[in-house]
């Protein structure tokens, strides 16, 4: 049996090993139950992996002519994102 320390904020790190075993990764969403004074947790969803062209077309450019990957700076993208947000 491992031992976790419960943060100031209730949080716990799941030990690497039972993280590896049970595939839970970033992003992997558990479920809890309690059962008298027992915690239960269980890997709700395993995020499968991505590929480059499952991000297609969450980007988009309204600027004429035509454009590359090279054209595109990321990082202005999210400012003026925030930007029209804000």
């Amino acid at each position: 049996m491992l031992t976790v320390t419960v943060s100031h904020k209730g949080q716990v790190v799941i030990p690497a090993d039972i993280r590896r075993k049970l595939g839970i990764t970033p992003g992997c969403q558990l479920d809890f139950h309690l059962e008298g004074h027992v915690i239960h947790a269980e890997v709700k969803r395993q995020l499968a992996p991505t590929r480059a062209e499952d991000g297609f077309g969450m980007l988009v450019c309204n600027k004429p002519g035509k454009r590359s990957l090279a054209d595109f700076d990321v990082a202005q993208a999210m400012r003026e994102g925030a930007n029209d947000r804000a």
